[in-house]
């Protein structure tokens, strides 16, 4: 379980990023947060991985604490940025196995997970050139198949499907739904709110600092399509 208590984070110009954010995320969810641009959905997301600290409250992981236990909480997630920073000098299969010493997996393991993945996106054939020839799409899948190579209890993904092929797409969609039913926590990012509609089960929308609205998505299309009740909730704020 995600947990996020009372979670605040101010920038130095006094902009009230997280203001009093909270939220639970139970094993085997895929929670859809999404925003506006300068909403403090990135802040959030930073934090949750670790990347920046926050001002006050608790975020939590299993009961690990980021703020307490910050290796063996790190241990447990993996982040999918919207535009992966990966080593562009040296070959796919070599960052792929540095992922996994980094994660201690041993060597039977990652070379079924990366022979899995790598079939299922496509990359095998190019896992022995330089990272610096992919294009974004191949890099996004290649990270991707980093972030999976653990096993992580808690996946954050921030825009994953940009630059992916269709095939690709439907593919990562099936390949999440399969982690949800292992019990995977997904925290999934998008500006694209037809794949959040189709893929999420809660949604948690965040404007100005806070959260507007954190619930089921099933009460969501009771009245509206979610594009039509996200702009109703964001503008009136």
């Amino acid at each position: 379980m995600l947990k996020i208590n009372n979670v605040y984070k101010s920038y130095k110009n006094g902009v009230m990023a997280n203001d009093n954010i909270s939220l639970t995320v139970n094993d085997g969810e895929i929670y859809g947060f999404i925003g506006p641009n300068g909403a403090g959905k990135s802040t959030l997301i930073k934090a949750i991985v670790g990347l920046h600290d926050f001002d006050s409250g608790s975020i939590s992981l299993d009961d690990l604490s980021i703020k307490n236990n910050p290796l063996a909480y790190k241990a447990k997630l993996a982040y999918i940025p919207d535009n992966p920073d990966l080593y562009e000098n040296i070959k796919a299969i070599n960052y792929l196995n540095f992922i996994a010493d980094v994660f201690k997996i041993d060597l039977k393991t990652r070379k079924e997970k990366i022979e899995k993945y790598a079939s299922l996106f496509e990359i095998k054939n190019s896992l022995n050139m330089p990272i610096k020839s992919f294009s974004h799409g191949m890099k996004q899948k290649l990270a991707i198949i980093g972030a999976l190579i653990h096993n992580p209890k808690l996946l954050v993904m921030d825009e994953p499907f940009v630059g992916l092929d269709p095939k690709s797409s439907y593919d990562l969609k099936e390949l999440l739904k399969e982690l949800t039913k292992e019990g995977t926590i997904i925290f999934f990012s998008s500006h694209v709110l037809e794949v959040v509609e189709k893929l999420c089960d809660h949604i948690g929308i965040i404007n100005k600092g806070k959260i507007v609205y954190d619930g089921s998505f099933s009460e969501v299309k009771k009245d509206s399509s979610l594009e039509e009740f996200f702009l109703e909730l964001t503008e009136n704020e």
